[in-house]
């Protein structure tokens, strides 16, 4: 049973539509006709083209700087138009909107009171959403729902029925045994940090932790200029998670290693 969500007025937006054409300001401008006091933050707009465990992944380790009340609003939906579903999942009070591609699983599966609601597609008519377009559902649906839930004008009970079915996440979480972990790399960073699924718990149950990634052994260090500018390191970033970096180069141009590829960190 979650618990009543009291709106802050605080939206983020986290797309892969970059920022060429009017996309992300048409949704911008749908939010703030429908809700003229709202706050809107732009997570990111650089996601991956059609991969949603990026989004996921950066909305699970973002959403906790964010004020209580916020709804996070995340598009990345390579199957807009088609019959895939839209689910509003509810953590404490924090509300997430996403497609039901596998965007939101991850926090789902991490969080004891995740409470996941199915969209129903008529509460778009109750909010005077009279035309849809087949393949910009985010200024379309989302957004309209996004701002009458971060206005109060609708509650997560509004929205549709409870459920406990969702599609899983494209990326198998990362695995733990006797002195072994495997994850994957799930983006890379304006420098060419490597950021990996891999969180800072597992690594630590690790006596003397080494990363394995594209044929080469990398070794842990605490920051960036612990190394020698070239050199590679690996460390827990800032958002708690397996990073491998290059000083002051790209660790994915020098190690040719791309969103997807497998890391193992094992115990030396």
């Amino acid at each position: 049973m979650s618990q009543p969500f009291t709106p802050s007025g605080v939206i983020t937006l986290t797309t892969d539509f970059g920022h060429k054409g009017p996309f992300v300001a048409s949704m911008k401008g749908v939010m703030l006709t429908r809700f003229p006091t709202v706050r809107i933050v732009d997570l990111t707009h650089e996601i991956i083209a059609h991969w949603p465990a990026e989004a996921g992944f950066w909305l699970e380790r973002s959403y906790r700087y964010f004020p209580d009340g916020t709804v996070h609003m995340a598009v990345v939906d390579p199957g807009v138009g088609t019959s895939r579903e839209i689910i509003l999942v509810q953590v404490g009070q924090h509300l997430f909107l996403a497609p039901d591609n596998g965007l939101l699983a991850p926090l789902i599966d991490q969080t004891s009171d995740a409470v996941v609601h199915r969209v129903d597609m008529a509460r778009l008519r109750e909010l005077g959403v009279k035309e849809v377009s087949a393949t910009f559902h985010g200024r379309d649906v989302f957004a309209p729902l996004a701002a009458a839930l971060a206005s109060g004008r609708l509650a997560p009970s509004d929205v549709g029925p409870t459920t406990t079915e969702y599609i899983p996440c494209w990326v198998e979480a990362p695995a733990a045994s006797h002195n072994l972990v495997t994850g994957v790399v799930i983006t890379i960073d304006t420098f060419g940090n490597l950021i990996t699924n891999i969180g800072q718990e597992l690594v630590s149950a690790l006596s003397v932790p080494q990363v394995h990634i594209g044929g080469h052994v990398i070794p842990f260090r605490r920051t960036y200029g612990d190394v020698r500018p070239g050199d590679y390191l690996a460390l827990i970033n800032s958002f708690g998670v397996l990073e491998v970096a290059r000083s002051e180069q790209s660790a994915s141009d020098g190690l040719g290693v791309q969103r997807g590829a497998p890391v193992t960190v094992r115990s030396f």
